[in-house]
């Protein structure tokens, strides 16, 4: 059975879509059969992969509001081992057509449920919002795993995911993991950088990945060429941390299996006032006037 791994956080830019794509591309050539699930209306995912747009493709609107058997939407992704259910910008619709329909929640669960057997993992590709598709992915996912740009600014609506996150636990998720905290777009270079991780490496501990991913040329030119950056430029130092990325995610899933010490979960109730402290202390990062803007009000589920 695979492990299903959401990639969400409701703020764009951190590298969501970048991650889904390196990492499953990285499982894949790691010889764990994976599909890659585009939850984005924008189809980034679907467009890095190499596959331009195409009306007469299925997309996964056809499997959540068209009940199309979802074997008929997988398509293979040209990379040994890595499956694809792509998106397009019908995918806009679902989720007003999605609000009137019983087990609207549960959705994409249920239409992944009979290939799950077929691989190792399943990533999922979340939008940059806290709508009925993201609330979709994490019904469906066993795990979180949640990119923050290494700024402040990206911090600031990591405490209301991670509320959510405990509220979707209590209402429909209840065995929903975070697969780990991972710091994206790093800069070894500014002092900014290495305090805002130092920061959220205090705050979360052992929820943060030991990879980092840097600010990385060649990881910024490969969606342009519809390839993953490993078979764009292997040799890079994006395609290095997402192997190491690749390799954590395994062990992690292992280690879930029985055959070495567990995270410890971050369900527990402690994740989300990290958080709130992890904004508040990255706040003072250059100013010593004022802690930074206080988060939003707590998003909804519908």
């Amino acid at each position: 059975m695979a492990r299903v791994i959401a990639i969400a956080n409701q703020k764009g830019g951190v590298g969501k879509t970048t991650t889904a794509v390196n990492l499953a591309s990285c499982l894949a050539a790691a010889e764990q059969r994976t599909l890659i699930i585009d939850c984005d209306p924008q189809a980034n995912t679907t467009s890095s992969l190499g596959f331009s747009k195409d009306p007469a493709r299925r997309t996964l609107y056809q499997a959540l509001v068209l009940n199309e058997p979802i074997e008929r939407i997988a398509i293979d992704a040209k990379i040994d081992g890595l499956d694809i259910i792509p998106s397009d910008k019908n995918l806009v619709g679902a989720a007003v057509e999605l609000v009137s329909m019983d087990n609207r929640e549960f959705r994409l669960k249920a239409i992944i449920r009979p290939i799950l057997d077929k691989y190792s993992f399943v990533i999922i590709d979340c939008p940059p919002s806290l709508d009925l598709l993201t609330l979709n992915a994490l019904a469906a996912a066993d795990s979180i795993l949640i990119p923050i740009q290494c700024e402040y600014l990206a911090i600031e609506g990591v405490s209301e995911l991670l509320d959510t996150h405990m509220r979707i636990r209590r209402t429909i998720n209840p065995e929903l993991e975070i697969e780990g905290v991972l710091l994206t777009m790093y800069d070894d270079r500014t002092t900014l950088s290495k305090q805002v991780a130092a920061d959220l490496r205090s705050f979360f501990g052992n929820q943060i990945f030991e990879t980092v991913i840097p600010r990385n040329v060649r990881l910024a030119e490969a969606p342009s060429h519809g390839m993953p950056v490993i078979f764009y430029d292997i040799g890079s130092r994006g395609a290095e941390s997402y192997m190491q990325l690749a390799k954590e995610v395994i062990a992690n899933a292992q280690k879930r299996l029985g055959t070495g010490p567990e995270r410890p979960d971050p369900g527990a109730g402690t994740a989300a006032p990290a958080a709130s402290a992890a904004a508040a202390g990255a706040g003072d990062v250059g100013s010593s006037s004022s802690g930074g803007p206080s988060p939003g009000p707590e998003p909804g589920l519908e």
